[in-house]
Protein backbone atom coordinates (compact mmCIF):
# COMPACT_ATOMS: atom_id res chain seq x y z
CA UNK A 1 0.00 0.00 0.00
CA UNK A 2 1.14 3.61 -0.77
CA UNK A 3 0.86 6.02 2.68
CA UNK A 4 -2.00 7.31 1.36
CA UNK A 5 -3.62 3.98 0.68
CA UNK A 6 -2.75 3.23 4.18
CA UNK A 7 -4.78 6.16 5.91
CA UNK A 8 -7.96 5.64 3.47
CA UNK A 9 -8.30 2.15 4.79
CA UNK A 10 -7.77 2.83 8.63
CA UNK A 11 -10.39 5.68 8.41
CA UNK A 12 -12.47 3.53 6.14
CA UNK A 13 -12.13 0.88 9.52
CA UNK A 14 -10.56 -1.55 7.01
CA UNK A 15 -6.70 -3.03 8.22
CA UNK A 16 -4.17 -1.22 6.31
CA UNK A 17 -1.25 -3.59 5.67
CA UNK A 18 0.60 -1.97 8.70
CA UNK A 19 -0.07 0.52 10.87
CA UNK A 20 -0.23 4.83 9.45
CA UNK A 21 1.74 7.37 11.23
CA UNK A 22 1.46 11.04 11.52
CA UNK A 23 1.91 14.19 13.71
CA UNK A 24 -0.09 17.25 13.54
CA UNK A 25 2.68 19.22 14.62
CA UNK A 26 6.60 18.80 14.48
CA UNK A 27 9.06 21.47 16.19
CA UNK A 28 12.30 22.38 14.91
CA UNK A 29 14.28 20.22 17.07
CA UNK A 30 13.09 16.81 15.34
CA UNK A 31 14.04 18.03 11.91
CA UNK A 32 17.30 19.07 12.99
CA UNK A 33 18.17 16.00 15.11
CA UNK A 34 16.60 13.38 12.11
CA UNK A 35 17.81 15.36 9.17
CA UNK A 36 21.12 16.87 10.30
CA UNK A 37 21.07 20.36 9.54
CA UNK A 38 19.47 23.71 10.86
CA UNK A 39 16.14 24.75 10.24
CA UNK A 40 13.23 27.55 10.32
CA UNK A 41 10.28 24.95 10.69
CA UNK A 42 8.60 25.65 13.88
CA UNK A 43 11.79 27.30 15.47
CA UNK A 44 10.33 29.39 18.04
CA UNK A 45 11.33 32.61 18.56
CA UNK A 46 13.94 32.50 15.99
CA UNK A 47 11.57 31.98 13.70
CA UNK A 48 10.02 35.05 15.04
CA UNK A 49 13.04 36.80 14.18
CA UNK A 50 13.32 36.03 10.56
CA UNK A 51 9.60 36.73 10.14
CA UNK A 52 10.31 40.51 11.64
CA UNK A 53 13.61 40.22 9.28
CA UNK A 54 11.33 39.75 6.61
CA UNK A 55 12.78 36.36 5.55
CA UNK A 56 9.03 35.36 4.57
CA UNK A 57 10.27 33.69 1.64
CA UNK A 58 13.22 31.33 3.50
CA UNK A 59 11.27 30.32 5.59
CA UNK A 60 8.41 29.03 3.46
CA UNK A 61 11.29 26.93 1.12
CA UNK A 62 12.44 25.44 4.99
CA UNK A 63 8.66 24.21 5.17
CA UNK A 64 8.90 22.74 1.76
CA UNK A 65 12.31 21.59 1.82
CA UNK A 66 12.41 20.30 5.78
CA UNK A 67 8.63 18.75 6.55
CA UNK A 68 8.74 16.82 3.22
CA UNK A 69 12.62 15.21 3.69
CA UNK A 70 11.67 14.56 7.31
CA UNK A 71 8.52 12.57 6.46
CA UNK A 72 10.31 10.88 4.34
CA UNK A 73 12.96 9.89 6.07
CA UNK A 74 11.02 8.18 9.04
CA UNK A 75 8.53 6.67 6.91
CA UNK A 76 5.33 9.03 7.88
CA UNK A 77 2.31 8.70 6.29
CA UNK A 78 0.55 11.47 6.61
CA UNK A 79 2.07 15.39 5.32
CA UNK A 80 0.33 18.08 7.68
CA UNK A 81 0.88 21.62 6.10
CA UNK A 82 -1.06 25.07 6.68
CA UNK A 83 -1.39 28.16 4.51
CA UNK A 84 1.75 30.88 5.00
CA UNK A 85 2.13 34.59 4.81
CA UNK A 86 1.44 36.20 1.22
CA UNK A 87 4.49 37.07 -0.64
CA UNK A 88 6.06 40.04 0.98
CA UNK A 89 4.46 39.80 4.58
CA UNK A 90 6.75 41.16 7.36
CA UNK A 91 5.19 42.34 10.69
CA UNK A 92 6.18 44.94 12.64
CA UNK A 93 8.45 43.57 15.56
CA UNK A 94 7.78 44.14 18.93
CA UNK A 95 9.88 46.75 21.07
CA UNK A 96 12.89 44.62 22.72
CA UNK A 97 13.44 45.93 25.71
CA UNK A 98 16.28 43.12 27.31
CA UNK A 99 17.46 39.49 25.12
CA UNK A 100 14.42 38.34 26.59
CA UNK A 101 12.06 40.32 26.83
CA UNK A 102 9.56 42.53 24.44
CA UNK A 103 6.97 44.78 24.71
CA UNK A 104 4.09 45.19 21.96
CA UNK A 105 2.18 48.67 21.28
CA UNK A 106 -0.44 48.19 24.18
CA UNK A 107 2.08 47.92 26.22
CA UNK A 108 1.74 43.67 27.03
CA UNK A 109 5.04 41.90 28.24
CA UNK A 110 6.73 39.11 26.77
CA UNK A 111 9.14 36.80 27.25
CA UNK A 112 11.43 33.98 26.01
CA UNK A 113 10.28 30.91 27.44
CA UNK A 114 13.02 29.07 28.86
CA UNK A 115 11.09 25.68 27.91
CA UNK A 116 9.55 25.78 24.75
CA UNK A 117 11.99 28.92 23.14
CA UNK A 118 8.52 30.73 21.99
CA UNK A 119 7.65 34.32 22.73
CA UNK A 120 4.83 34.34 25.19
CA UNK A 121 3.10 37.06 26.78
CA UNK A 122 3.59 36.57 30.62
CA UNK A 123 2.10 40.86 31.70
CA UNK A 124 -1.35 41.83 30.28
CA UNK A 125 -1.54 45.77 31.24
CA UNK A 126 -4.74 45.98 29.13
CA UNK A 127 -8.16 46.25 31.78
CA UNK A 128 -11.00 44.00 31.20
CA UNK A 129 -13.09 43.83 28.00
CA UNK A 130 -16.37 44.88 28.19
CA UNK A 131 -19.25 42.92 26.87
CA UNK A 132 -19.90 43.06 23.19
CA UNK A 133 -23.79 44.80 23.05
CA UNK A 134 -26.50 42.16 21.76
CA UNK A 135 -27.60 44.55 18.85
CA UNK A 136 -24.24 44.89 17.45
CA UNK A 137 -23.52 40.76 17.55
CA UNK A 138 -27.13 40.62 16.23
CA UNK A 139 -26.20 43.13 13.42
CA UNK A 140 -23.07 41.28 12.91
CA UNK A 141 -25.06 37.79 12.84
CA UNK A 142 -27.71 38.47 10.32
CA UNK A 143 -24.90 40.01 7.64
CA UNK A 144 -22.66 36.83 7.88
CA UNK A 145 -24.14 35.38 4.96
CA UNK A 146 -23.75 37.95 2.77
CA UNK A 147 -20.34 39.17 3.66
CA UNK A 148 -17.95 38.63 1.04
CA UNK A 149 -15.23 36.02 1.15
CA UNK A 150 -11.47 37.32 1.32
CA UNK A 151 -10.03 35.47 -0.63
CA UNK A 152 -6.34 34.27 -0.28
CA UNK A 153 -3.49 35.84 -2.30
CA UNK A 154 -2.64 32.64 -4.38
CA UNK A 155 1.33 32.80 -2.50
CA UNK A 156 -0.53 31.66 0.65
CA UNK A 157 -1.20 28.38 -1.15
CA UNK A 158 2.24 27.58 -1.69
CA UNK A 159 3.47 25.20 0.79
CA UNK A 160 0.13 23.53 0.10
CA UNK A 161 0.33 23.27 -3.55
CA UNK A 162 4.05 22.44 -3.47
CA UNK A 163 3.35 19.26 -1.04
CA UNK A 164 0.42 18.05 -3.12
CA UNK A 165 2.74 18.10 -6.48
CA UNK A 166 5.23 16.52 -4.22
CA UNK A 167 4.04 13.95 -2.85
CA UNK A 168 -0.54 13.76 -3.25
CA UNK A 169 -0.29 11.09 -5.35
CA UNK A 170 1.86 8.88 -2.58
CA UNK A 171 0.81 10.51 0.32
CA UNK A 172 -2.20 11.88 2.39
CA UNK A 173 -2.29 15.61 2.43
CA UNK A 174 -3.69 17.04 5.07
CA UNK A 175 -4.56 20.77 5.58
CA UNK A 176 -4.32 22.61 9.36
CA UNK A 177 -7.20 24.85 9.64
CA UNK A 178 -9.36 27.12 11.70
CA UNK A 179 -11.52 25.63 14.20
CA UNK A 180 -14.54 26.66 16.86
CA UNK A 181 -14.03 25.59 20.19
CA UNK A 182 -15.90 27.99 23.36
CA UNK A 183 -15.73 31.24 21.61
CA UNK A 184 -15.97 34.28 24.10
CA UNK A 185 -14.13 37.96 24.56
CA UNK A 186 -11.08 38.82 26.21
CA UNK A 187 -7.71 39.63 26.48
CA UNK A 188 -6.69 36.07 28.14
CA UNK A 189 -7.75 32.43 27.84
CA UNK A 190 -8.56 32.77 31.92
CA UNK A 191 -10.49 36.59 30.70
CA UNK A 192 -12.34 34.33 27.40
CA UNK A 193 -13.47 32.18 29.65
CA UNK A 194 -14.66 33.76 32.99
CA UNK A 195 -16.56 35.95 30.58
CA UNK A 196 -18.11 32.25 28.86
CA UNK A 197 -19.66 31.91 32.34
CA UNK A 198 -20.86 35.58 32.71
CA UNK A 199 -22.38 36.57 29.38
CA UNK A 200 -23.52 33.45 28.65
CA UNK A 201 -26.19 35.15 25.88
CA UNK A 202 -23.44 37.58 23.95
CA UNK A 203 -20.65 34.05 23.92
CA UNK A 204 -23.73 31.88 22.67
CA UNK A 205 -23.98 34.84 19.98
CA UNK A 206 -20.51 35.73 19.45
CA UNK A 207 -20.54 31.25 19.06
CA UNK A 208 -23.25 31.65 15.89
CA UNK A 209 -20.94 34.23 14.22
CA UNK A 210 -17.74 32.28 14.89
CA UNK A 211 -19.79 29.23 13.67
CA UNK A 212 -21.29 30.36 10.33
CA UNK A 213 -18.01 32.49 9.41
CA UNK A 214 -16.15 28.71 10.21
CA UNK A 215 -18.93 26.70 7.56
CA UNK A 216 -18.63 29.44 5.05
CA UNK A 217 -14.82 29.05 5.10
CA UNK A 218 -14.74 26.05 3.60
CA UNK A 219 -15.79 27.87 0.29
CA UNK A 220 -11.96 28.96 0.02
CA UNK A 221 -11.12 25.57 -0.37
CA UNK A 222 -13.43 25.11 -3.29
CA UNK A 223 -12.44 27.95 -5.31
CA UNK A 224 -8.93 27.50 -4.79
CA UNK A 225 -9.02 23.68 -5.89
CA UNK A 226 -5.91 22.52 -4.26
CA UNK A 227 -6.26 18.52 -4.43
CA UNK A 228 -5.73 17.94 -0.44
CA UNK A 229 -7.26 14.70 0.96
CA UNK A 230 -8.25 15.73 4.33
CA UNK A 231 -8.55 18.91 7.00
CA UNK A 232 -7.73 19.71 10.21
CA UNK A 233 -9.78 22.07 12.45
CA UNK A 234 -7.71 22.31 15.52
CA UNK A 235 -9.58 23.56 18.31
CA UNK A 236 -9.11 22.27 22.03
CA UNK A 237 -12.11 21.52 24.03
CA UNK A 238 -10.44 20.27 26.88
CA UNK A 239 -8.10 20.50 29.68
CA UNK A 240 -5.84 17.93 31.40
CA UNK A 241 -9.03 17.28 33.53
CA UNK A 242 -12.00 18.20 31.73
CA UNK A 243 -13.88 19.89 29.45
CA UNK A 244 -13.36 23.78 29.25
CA UNK A 245 -17.52 24.53 29.47
CA UNK A 246 -19.85 22.24 30.57
CA UNK A 247 -21.10 18.88 28.04
CA UNK A 248 -24.63 21.03 27.78
CA UNK A 249 -23.21 24.21 26.36
CA UNK A 250 -20.93 22.34 23.93
CA UNK A 251 -23.95 19.95 22.89
CA UNK A 252 -26.12 22.94 22.72
CA UNK A 253 -24.28 25.72 20.73
CA UNK A 254 -21.00 24.06 19.62
CA UNK A 255 -21.78 20.89 18.25
CA UNK A 256 -24.14 21.63 15.96
CA UNK A 257 -21.05 24.37 14.05
CA UNK A 258 -18.87 21.18 14.25
CA UNK A 259 -21.83 18.62 12.54
CA UNK A 260 -22.18 21.64 9.51
CA UNK A 261 -18.63 21.56 9.46
CA UNK A 262 -17.73 17.97 8.43
CA UNK A 263 -20.76 17.78 7.06
CA UNK A 264 -20.15 20.42 4.36
CA UNK A 265 -15.86 18.80 4.10
CA UNK A 266 -17.73 15.62 3.47
CA UNK A 267 -20.20 16.76 0.63
CA UNK A 268 -16.43 18.25 -1.00
CA UNK A 269 -15.08 14.81 -0.95
CA UNK A 270 -12.80 15.69 2.38
CA UNK A 271 -11.73 13.71 5.50
CA UNK A 272 -12.27 15.91 8.66
CA UNK A 273 -9.53 14.91 11.08
CA UNK A 274 -9.94 16.85 13.77
CA UNK A 275 -7.13 17.95 16.82
CA UNK A 276 -7.97 18.20 20.40
CA UNK A 277 -6.11 17.74 23.32
CA UNK A 278 -7.17 18.05 26.67
CA UNK A 279 -9.99 15.27 28.27
CA UNK A 280 -13.00 15.08 26.45
CA UNK A 281 -14.59 12.37 27.65
CA UNK A 282 -17.64 14.04 28.32
CA UNK A 283 -18.55 14.02 24.67
CA UNK A 284 -16.33 12.09 22.95
CA UNK A 285 -19.61 10.01 21.57
CA UNK A 286 -20.70 14.05 20.43
CA UNK A 287 -17.68 14.03 18.41
CA UNK A 288 -17.93 11.10 16.70
CA UNK A 289 -21.42 11.82 16.12
CA UNK A 290 -20.37 15.07 14.33
CA UNK A 291 -18.83 13.00 11.84
CA UNK A 292 -14.89 13.39 12.54
CA UNK A 293 -13.31 10.60 10.27
CA UNK A 294 -10.53 10.79 13.58
CA UNK A 295 -9.98 12.24 16.96
CA UNK A 296 -5.88 13.25 16.96
CA UNK A 297 -4.19 13.96 19.98
CA UNK A 298 -5.95 11.55 22.56
CA UNK A 299 -3.59 12.16 25.70
CA UNK A 300 -4.05 9.05 28.32
CA UNK A 301 -2.07 11.44 30.70
CA UNK A 302 -5.23 13.61 30.61
CA UNK A 303 -7.39 10.53 30.99
CA UNK A 304 -8.01 9.79 27.57
CA UNK A 305 -7.97 6.00 27.53
CA UNK A 306 -7.60 4.03 24.33
CA UNK A 307 -9.01 0.95 25.11
CA UNK A 308 -12.15 2.94 26.63
CA UNK A 309 -12.21 5.21 23.34
CA UNK A 310 -11.89 1.92 20.89
CA UNK A 311 -14.69 0.45 22.82
CA UNK A 312 -17.13 3.40 22.59
CA UNK A 313 -16.28 5.08 19.67
CA UNK A 314 -13.36 2.88 17.57
CA UNK A 315 -16.23 1.90 15.09
CA UNK A 316 -17.06 5.35 13.98
CA UNK A 317 -13.87 7.69 14.35
CA UNK A 318 -10.38 6.46 13.94
CA UNK A 319 -8.12 6.70 17.12
CA UNK A 320 -4.61 8.95 16.54
CA UNK A 321 -2.37 8.65 19.33
CA UNK A 322 -0.68 6.00 21.56
CA UNK A 323 2.70 7.09 22.29
CA UNK A 324 2.70 9.90 25.23
CA UNK A 325 3.73 13.10 24.79
CA UNK A 326 5.81 13.37 28.20
CA UNK A 327 7.57 9.80 27.21
CA UNK A 328 8.72 11.46 24.14
CA UNK A 329 10.61 13.99 25.83
CA UNK A 330 10.95 12.70 29.61
CA UNK A 331 11.21 9.22 29.19
CA UNK A 332 12.94 5.99 27.59
CA UNK A 333 13.17 3.84 24.45
CA UNK A 334 11.22 1.20 27.32
CA UNK A 335 8.97 3.44 27.83
CA UNK A 336 7.45 4.24 23.94
CA UNK A 337 7.90 0.46 23.87
CA UNK A 338 5.35 0.19 26.68
CA UNK A 339 3.07 2.74 25.08
CA UNK A 340 3.29 1.38 21.41
CA UNK A 341 2.26 -2.13 23.08
CA UNK A 342 -0.66 -1.05 24.64
CA UNK A 343 -1.63 1.26 21.91
CA UNK A 344 -1.59 -1.59 19.26
CA UNK A 345 -2.86 -4.09 20.96
CA UNK A 346 -6.07 -2.24 22.23
CA UNK A 347 -6.63 0.72 19.17
CA UNK A 348 -5.53 -1.15 16.29
CA UNK A 349 -6.98 -4.21 15.50
CA UNK A 350 -9.70 -4.01 12.70
CA UNK A 351 -8.31 -0.87 11.40
CA UNK A 352 -9.49 3.01 12.41
CA UNK A 353 -6.11 3.68 14.50
CA UNK A 354 -3.10 6.64 13.05
CA UNK A 355 0.12 6.16 15.52
CA UNK A 356 1.17 9.37 16.75
CA UNK A 357 2.07 11.32 19.63
CA UNK A 358 -0.39 11.81 22.05
CA UNK A 359 -0.29 15.47 21.74
CA UNK A 360 2.98 16.67 19.11
CA UNK A 361 6.70 15.83 18.64
CA UNK A 362 7.66 18.84 20.71
CA UNK A 363 11.02 21.12 22.22
CA UNK A 364 12.90 18.46 23.95
CA UNK A 365 11.84 15.11 22.23
CA UNK A 366 14.50 12.60 22.42
CA UNK A 367 16.09 11.00 18.97
CA UNK A 368 16.15 7.92 20.25
CA UNK A 369 12.59 7.90 21.45
CA UNK A 370 11.13 8.97 18.65
CA UNK A 371 13.18 6.12 16.00
CA UNK A 372 12.25 4.16 18.73
CA UNK A 373 8.41 4.75 17.82
CA UNK A 374 9.37 3.81 13.96
CA UNK A 375 10.99 0.42 14.99
CA UNK A 376 7.64 -0.15 16.56
CA UNK A 377 5.33 1.11 14.10
CA UNK A 378 7.56 -0.58 11.58
CA UNK A 379 8.32 -4.25 13.03
CA UNK A 380 5.03 -4.46 15.62
CA UNK A 381 2.70 -2.48 13.40
CA UNK A 382 2.30 -4.88 10.59
CA UNK A 383 -1.34 -6.51 9.81
CA UNK A 384 -2.77 -8.32 11.59
CA UNK A 385 -1.25 -7.62 14.82
CA UNK A 386 0.35 -10.23 17.06
CA UNK A 387 0.85 -8.86 20.20
CA UNK A 388 3.24 -11.79 21.38
CA UNK A 389 5.76 -10.63 18.97
CA UNK A 390 6.26 -7.27 20.81
CA UNK A 391 9.67 -7.27 21.73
Amino acid sequence: MTPKERVLATLAHREPDRIPWGEHSIDYNVYEDILGRKTLVQAKFRETLAWWEGRRDEIVECVKRDRLDLIRALEMDIVFVSRVPPKGYRPDPLEKLDDETYRDKAGNLYRISATTHDLMMFKNVQPPAQPPKMADLEATLDRVESEPLTLPDDSEWEAVRHMVREAGQTHFILLMWGDISFPSFGHTDEEQLLNLALYPEECALLTKIAGKRLVRGLELLEKAKLGIDGIMPCGDLGSSTGLLASPRWYREHVWPWHKAFCDKAHAMGLKVLKHCCGNTNAVEEDLAAAGYDAHEALQHSGGMDLRDLKKRVGGKMTLWSGIWHEHIILGTPEDIRRDAAYAFTHAAPGGGYIMGSSHSLAVDAKRENILEMKRCRDEWGVYPIRPRSFV
